[in-house]
């Protein structure tokens, strides 16, 4: 297919234009105009621009494009990825919070189903807009089983404190560096926060609160969304899709 009826699709389905973020949402690298094989990864970078030239894909799909919202000067290693895209005709395309958020197959939305969650309300104000939501577990679970549930699907080992209930119900969930939102569980029936990346003062915040916080990594929790994407493509267009594994272990 050509590479602007798939990024007319892909801006329409993530309402793009709808959101303001510090990311340049949508087509950032203009490549080759014919699409049959689609690379998909959590970080542009050197790393994933060679695997996916390697592959001779000709779209990359990321969570986190190049671009954040400042001007910078194509030198350096600026210079040598953008070189690298060009060189290999390799598209590159970005979602950055339309994916954290979406209803369906966004990173956050994906992980309450991936535990098996009756997911609940958007949740977690950042930049005027709800990018995480609640899910809610009937009849419990242990806490010990959620850490297993979550190192089973994420492919990761969470770093867990148990500051609240032994017995879990309502979860909020917000991939990536979500930890400041933890405060905005208070009030309300929330009793585990779970998100990526670990921040060292959140600790003495959600222990003070009584509310246990589980942090699972910016890399494992965002690469949900991800992989979602490629599925999507494959059953809607026929596409051929990889994913492209380039963990921080962050």
């Amino acid at each position: 297919m050509e590479l602007y009826e798939l990024t007319s699709y892909l801006n329409d389905y993530f309402s793009i234009s709808e959101y303001q973020d510090s990311s340049l949402n949508g087509l950032q690298v203009e490549g080759s105009n014919e699409i049959t094989k689609v690379a998909l990864a959590v970080d542009a970078c050197s790393e994933t621009f060679s695997k996916a030239s390697a592959l001779r894909a000709d779209l990359l799909f990321v969570h986190h494009g190049l671009y954040w919202g400042k001007p910078f000067a194509l030198t350096g290693f600026h210079a040598a990825r953008i070189k690298m895209l060009f060189k290999n005709e390799l598209s590159l395309y970005a979602v950055h919070l339309p994916l954290d958020l979406h209803p369906e197959i966004g990173n956050n939305a994906g992980i309450l189903k991936m535990l098996g969650c009756e997911i609940g309300e958007p949740f977690g104000e950042y930049h005027g807009i709800k990018i995480g939501y609640t899910g809610r577990f009937n009849g419990g679970i242990k806490y010990d089983d959620l850490l297993l549930k979550l190192q089973g699907s994420l492919n990761v080992m969470p770093a867990g404190y148990q500051f609240g209930k032994e017995n879990i119900c309502n979860i909020a969930v917000i991939s990536g560096e979500g930890a400041p939102i933890v405060e905005q569980t208070v009030g309300t029936n929330v009793d585990t926060f779970i998100t990526g990346e670990a921040d060292h003062v959140r600790y003495h915040t959600a222990k003070e609160m009584g509310i246990n916080l589980i942090f699972c990594g910016h890399y494992a929790t965002e690469t949900v969304g991800v992989k979602n994407v490629g599925a999507l493509l494959e059953e809607k267009f026929s596409l051929e899709t990889v994913f492209l594994d380039v963990p921080t272990g962050m």
